[in-house]
């Protein structure tokens, strides 16, 4: 399985327009939405700036971008291209297939992460603890894990033509529903309530926390975790089922 993920990964770091997308655009992201915005104005309802505030959605964002556009679209070509059905006649498991996009797509999100974070404190000065760094990164790049095996079980649920308008109507869901491009506390009281329940608020609402130096919501946890395990377990009976087919 070590080799499937050295595979994956020099396979994804040879895509530039990949990694433009995954990794510079989420920064640049940023600097259009909060590089004119001023140090001293909160974002309402979090006690936050702007630059803070849209550092950890950026970042979530780069994050998010890495492992579900990467995956889904990826995973679908090779099953159309017969390289999951050669996979099937190794000694490679299913579960290492699974588990070796899943880890290749998170280490390919951690330099969005990075980027955006080292943006931030650059350009808009934006000051925390070292240990806040470290868990922003880690609550992040761990956080990540939900939407790669979301990535995977849409890669096996679409073929390759369908699979990218199915994945971009999903990103762009859960980045809008998120209060990834914006605070939900901009959208009026009925669409608040329901943002509170899309994992990817969640996801931000950790960092969110590490921002301002306290424990995250118990609710957060339980919508990540379930999420996780509704992915997780969507993209195994998928991958069953199209094994059942080949």
């Amino acid at each position: 399985m070590n080799g499937l993920i050295r595979l994956e990964l020099a396979r994804a770091l040879r895509n530039r327009k990949f990694l433009f997308f995954s990794v510079a655009y989420p920064a640049i992201l940023f600097l259009l939405i909060a590089g004119s915005a001023d140090s001293t104005t909160k974002v309402d309802g979090t006690g936050l700036t702007l630059p803070t505030y849209m550092m950890v959605s950026m970042a979530s964002f780069g994050a998010l971008t890495a492992v579900l556009m990467g995956n889904s679209e990826r995973i679908a070509k090779e099953r159309e291209g017969g390289w999951v059905r050669q996979l099937r006649l190794t000694a490679l498991p299913g579960r290492g297939y699974v588990l070796a996009k899943t880890a290749s797509a998170a280490v390919v999100s951690l330099p969005s992460i990075v980027v955006v974070f080292l943006v931030a404190a650059v350009v808009k000065d934006v000051r925390l603890d070292a240990w806040q760094w470290l868990a922003l990164t880690g609550a992040i790049w761990a956080g990540s894990l939900v939407f790669a095996s979301l990535g995977v079980a849409i890669g096996y649920l679409a073929s390759g033509d369908a699979v990218r308008p199915i994945t971009m109507i999903i990103y762009f869901g859960l980045s809008i529903m998120g209060g990834l491009w914006m605070p939900t506390t901009s959208f009026p009281g009925w669409l608040q309530d329901i943002a509170k329940w899309v994992p990817t608020h969640a996801y931000a609402a950790l960092g969110q926390a590490i921002e301002q130096s306290r424990a995250p919501h118990a609710k957060d946890l339980v919508v990540l975790v379930v999420s996780f395990a509704l992915f997780t377990g969507g993209a195994a009976w998928l991958y069953r089922k199209d094994t059942l087919k080949a």
